[in-house]
């Protein structure tokens, strides 16, 4: 998976209902909008989005992860993690691993709202 899929279905899954609309998937993603049309459509293509017309905005199109792309996120985002972490630990002490600890938190926190979400698989 590449790293534009891993943050196409990221943006997706960390959604409560796993559920975006297309434009405010653009605004999330530091590709450009064609290319995130593209991508979509590859990915939905493979099963692990679903297009679904936007009845509150008919203008609009939601983009839904399937269970197939839940699990393909997840697996993808644990070998991710296990990757950081390997490299983390390799170059950080565990002083400075809690201190990093606690700056990603409060960033992440900080992003969110106070509304902390656990986007780790």
């Amino acid at each position: 998976m590449s790293m534009n899929e891993y943050d196409v279905l990221f943006n997706v899954v960390r959604e409560p209902q796993g559920r975006i609309r297309l434009r405010d998937l653009n605004r999330n993603v530091l590709i450009t909008q064609s290319s995130v049309s593209r991508l979509v459509d590859r990915l939905v293509q493979r099963g692990f989005l679903v297009k679904i017309d936007d009845r509150l905005d008919l203008r609009s199109t939601l983009i839904e992860v399937t269970p197939e792309g839940r699990a393909e996120f997840t697996r993808a985002a644990r070998t991710h993690m296990r990757n950081i972490q390997e490299r983390m630990t390799s170059s950080l002490d565990a002083d400075e691993l809690r201190t990093l600890q606690h700056l990603c938190t409060k960033l992440r926190v900080g992003q969110t709202g106070g509304r902390g979400r656990d986007f780790g698989a």
